[in-house]
């Protein structure tokens, strides 16, 4: 028999070309159109599947038409009623009276409804807003157009936007950055995974000496001189145990990566001469670890020269707050020669202690998630990139992104440059497959998706461009006193630059004498010379301010600064320099804040105006109303509420303020409960800042 089409079929079962598409949808047979072709076995599951609804319909039809079984009526008894009457009457002649007690019945109470939360990132289609919400696209769509945007369905949104929306639809707004968003909801099994070591420390106090010593170790390597020329990290084998160490260029490098929110380091070795001492880089290195609150190994190098002064270096690092454990404190100090090769086994002694400490941990069988070390553009490779896996493992052929770029993983190298195939977490390795040259500090992210990886760095271009764009918020003396209103800081952090060590002690003392109870300064870095470009990378991780005394930062400085958002303050007078620090301190600490009565009216009318909401036609009584005043209003010698000033008029011109014996409208925030002859008190808000005795 030869195949039939659609329309057919559906002519000679009685049914619609539309209504048989569905059925065979329901039925699991694909039909793109009426004019589509239907085998015989085919047109044999349709019959089949009618026959089917039909009996189902019959059964219940008849199910609810039956007519139920009427149950018979019980015969009554008329001697049982007469008996009962008689007692009834016998009772209410003895004036017997039956209480009855009404039954209270408990009141269901209904649970409030919980509202929804919706996790949003910035710069989400419109698609992926309604997937979010929950709703259909053209819902939102429709939505957008009644805010007045003209949206379609690939568009991307800003995140004011999408609040709106999310407030429209009765939603709470939940920001996720796309990390968080992409974070596994299934548990992962975390394991023991390598420290992610970075040495630093003052110029020539023999940091690469060290690391090549450490280089010597590994058997299989012979030519260790030129891995730290090829790649930015590498891995060290010692008793069995990885440790990855980082080949930074200093702690610029270090803390240029903590700004861009990459914390890649577990252990931070201090490498300081024995014939040299703490210098002032190597007070640098120590305020960088400690702001990144990484735990510091002291390594104490050059011990063979006839020069090195062990105990005088100890001495000096206990001034700058690194205290050994030889001295009660809870840094592990060891003393090495990188030149001789003495001391390195203890040096990756300690490492492995502190590792052991910190019990460094991370999930293996998950997508991988890793930070840029560096990245540069290679004639043979493409767009190359160092990556320091932090999270899972990373395979060759998978798709991901990376700040705002994307692409495949092309191929893997290790730091011999020979090809692998996967990385764990804490392994070096080198990517290849970049759309773009990524900047050093950037979350590398493994997608399972190449088009959502497509998606992703398209939105954080938009979301890098929209932060170039946007002012940044710099930190000053002037606005301290909103941060801290907002709960936001608690402290004044200063980073002190001077040109000698006894004007910077001298201020650094004075400066101390100013913390009080409610406010402190704290001091997070301290040195001699001019600021540079460190300091302000410094400065802007941990929110501080540069003051600088007798010294003057150059243009390269400047420019750092104004891009970087930190304020740069400098002296020539240490009581200049304390008059304003502490007034900041004075702003930072908290205000009384005090209503003084200025002024009284009655209402006498009340008007309701369209798109403007209630207006009081107030009399004023006595003093004179503000338009930044709060008003109480009263009512039979009662206060019903307090708000604020919103509308203040004369006739119909806006005014600052209306004296007595004048008549004018004021319209309160949020306040529709007006009446006649109510009596409405207005306050002005002053602020006595506390005075530091």
């Amino acid at each position: 028999m030869p195949p039939k089409k659609v329309h057919s079929v559906a002519k000679g079962l009685g049914l619609s070309s539309a209504a048989l598409l569905k059925l065979l949808k329901e039925i699991g047979i694909i039909a793109r159109s009426h004019m589509s072709s239907l085998s015989e076995v085919e047109i044999k599951k349709v019959k089949a599947k009618i026959s089917e609804e039909k009996k189902r319909v019959k059964k219940e039809f008849t199910r609810r038409w039956t007519k139920p079984r009427v149950k018979e009526k019980k015969k009554i008894n008329k001697e049982e009623i007469q008996e009962k009457v008689k007692l009834t009457l016998a009772k209410l002649e003895k004036r017997e009276t039956k209480r009855h007690y009404k039954r209270e019945v408990p009141q269901k109470v209904e649970a409030a409804p919980q509202e929804k939360v919706v996790e949003v990132t910035d710069f989400m289609t419109v698609a992926e807003v309604a997937q979010a919400l929950n709703k259909q696209v053209s819902d939102v769509i429709k939505k957008c157009m009644d805010l007045g945007l003209m949206v379609s369905l690939n568009q991307r949104l800003d995140l004011d936007t999408i609040s709106i929306l999310c407030d429209e639809f009765k939603c709470k707004v939940k920001t996720v950055s796309i990390e968080e968003q992409m974070k596994p909801t299934e548990d992962v099994e975390l394991m023991e995974r390598p420290p992610v070591v970075t040495v630093m420390g003052h110029v020539d106090h023999g940091k690469t000496t060290l690391l090549d010593a450490i280089t010597k170790l590994r058997v299989a390597e012979q030519e260790f001189g030129k891995i730290t020329q090829k790649m930015a990290a590498y891995q060290v084998d010692y008793h069995e145990k990885a440790v990855t160490f980082l080949d930074t260029p200093g702690h610029e490098a270090f803390t240029a990566m903590r700004a861009r929110g990459a914390q890649v380091t577990d252990i931070v070795i201090l490498v300081v001469a024995a014939d040299d001492g703490v210098m002032p880089q190597t007070v640098e290195a120590i305020d960088h670890a400690r702001a990144a609150n990484v735990p510091i190994i002291v390594c104490i190098n050059k011990t063979d020269l006839p020069s090195a002064n062990v105990n005088l270096v100890k001495t000096q690092l206990a001034k700058a707050n690194v205290v050994i454990e030889e001295f009660g404190g809870n840094s592990i100090c060891v003393e090495v020669s990188a030149l001789k090769g003495v001391g390195i086994p203890d040096l990756l002694d300690a490492i492995l202690v502190k590792s052991e400490e910190l019990n460094l941990k991370a999930p293996f069988s998950k997508l991988a998630k890793g930070v840029v070390l560096e990245a540069r553009l290679d004639r043979g490779k493409g767009n190359v990139s160092t990556i320091l896996v932090q999270e899972g493992t990373l395979h060759k052929g998978e798709p991901f992104v990376c700040g705002p770029h994307f692409g495949r993983v092309r191929e893997l190298l290790d730091e011999k440059l020979e090809k692998t195939d996967d990385a764990g977490p804490s392994t070096p390795v080198l990517v290849l497959g970049f759309s773009g040259l990524p900047r050093a500090g950037e979350i590398f992210l493994a997608i399972d998706d190449e088009h959502r990886a497509r998606e992703l760095a398209g939105q954080r271009e938009l979301m890098d461009r929209s932060r170039r764009l946007a002012p940044k918020s710099k930190l000053t003396l002037l606005n301290l006193q909103e941060k801290i209103q907002a709960g936001e800081m608690r402290e004044l952090r200063v980073l002190l630059k001077g040109d000698s060590s006894g004007s910077v002690e001298a201020l650094d003392e004075k400066l101390q004498e100013l913390t009080t109870e409610e406010a402190s300064i704290k001091i997070v870095h301290k040195g001699v010379g001019n600021i540079n470009v460190s300091d302000i990378l410094l400065a802007e991780v941990t929110g501080a301010i540069c003051v600088g005394f007798h010294v003057e930062p150059d243009t390269n400085v400047l420019e750092s600064a104004e891009r970087e958002g930190v304020e740069i303050r400098t002296y020539r007078l240490i009581y200049e320099a304390l008059d304003d620090l502490r007034s900041a301190m004075l702003g930072m600490l908290e205000p009384e804040v005090k209503e003084i009565l200025i002024g009284e009216a009655e209402v006498r009318e009340v008007f309701n105006i369209p798109r403007v909401g209630v207006v009081a036609g107030c009399y004023v009584k006595d003093g004179k109303i503000l338009r930044s005043s709060i008003a109480h209003l009263i009512r039979d010698k009662k206060e019903i509420l307090t708000a604020k000033v919103v509308s203040l008029k004369r006739f119909k011109e806006d005014v600052k303020e209306v004296m007595f014996g004048y008549e004018c409208g004021v319209s309160l925030e949020d306040v529709s409960d007006i009446q006649k002859e109510d009596i409405i008190h207005f306050y002005k808000i002053e602020e006595e800042q506390s005075k530091n005795d």
